[in-house]
């Protein structure tokens, strides 16, 4: 039976897991992840009650219930780097006996559902859609750290992405991981854009923004917008889904992330003001998860 040492797994000493301060009975099995703390408490105001809440740095946690439904609302963040905080200490929380640092007789499975903005790069992805990624490309690289990453990505879609783009060997291997295809149809039904994701390592120089220091490939948004593989075409810029589909994946997790379209790069059109629309999509995926 495998032993998770003090160094690996790190538990505070009020009991709780070392970054989100949460106790394994903290948590429901379905975990809706949003980046701004903020946005917890607008996801929790619909919350029929609320029975805990915790705050440790960017880390805000409220769990409570929803028409029956047991739910949590946690705050990840900006970055892959913080998914993987919060994917594998949800999972710790989930599946690892604290007392005893081994694994629980029964795997649990978590529902994972990311609520996000994101910028669109299709025509067809207006400002307001709510878009589900079916599909996720990382920039980031968390994936290629885990053993079995080969076993959860689609190589062939890779391969294509990296010769249609020119994609520079200097930057971090991409991979592309779909979304848990039952939570997809969920979420998704029929009223919402199922797309290509790709998850960026910044929000300025890797999503093709330019401010003072110039690009290393000004023309890679060019490329991405026109790549297409078997009649998928990348839909939208965000900076986490992939490695919440990735790690999820390898972990036996559900997951998918879904976001409203608050700019579109192709036709240069943002709306910053776009509260309504978020509270919206979150009373759907309320609804739906």
């Amino acid at each position: 039976m495998k032993h998770y040492p003090e160094s690996e797994l790190i538990i505070n000493g009020d009991g709780t897991i070392f970054h989100l301060h949460l106790k394994p009975e903290q948590i429901a099995d379905k975990v809706i992840l949003v980046g701004d703390p903020g946005r917890v408490d607008l996801v929790a105001s619909f919350f029929d009650e609320k029975e805990f809440e915790v705050q440790s740095r960017e880390f805000r946690t409220i769990t409570g219930t929803y028409k029956g439904k047991r739910l949590t609302v946690l705050s990840h963040g900006i970055g892959t780097d913080n998914i993987d905080i919060v994917v594998n200490e949800l999972d710790a929380l989930a599946n690892i006996n604290f007392a005893t640092r081994t694994d629980n007789p029964e795997f649990k499975q978590l529902t994972l559902v990311r609520i996000g903005t994101s910028g669109g790069l299709q025509k067809h992805v207006p400002v307001g859609t709510f878009c589900v990624s079916e599909k996720s490309i990382g920039f980031d690289g968390v994936l290629n750290f885990y053993a079995g990453r080969n076993k959860v990505v689609d190589l062939d879609f890779e391969d294509a992405f990296c010769q249609q783009t020119g994609y520079s060997r200097h930057w971090a291997a991409p991979y592309v991981v779909d979304a848990d295809s039952e939570l997809v149809e969920r979420i998704a039904k029929d009223d919402m854009v199922r797309g290509v994701t790709i998850s960026a390592n910044g929000f300025y120089g890797p999503q093709g923004r330019e401010l003072r220091l110039p690009l290393a490939d000004p023309h890679l948004n060019e490329k991405i917008e026109k790549f297409s593989y078997e009649g998928y075409c990348v839909t939208n810029y965000e900076m986490e889904s992939s490695a919440l589909a990735g790690l999820s994946k390898l972990m036996g997790h559900k997951a998918v992330t879904v976001c409203s379209i608050i700019a579109n790069r192709l036709i240069k059109e943002a709306n910053s003001n776009y509260k309504n629309s978020i509270s919206d999509l979150i009373r759907v995926v309320l609804d739906r998860i």
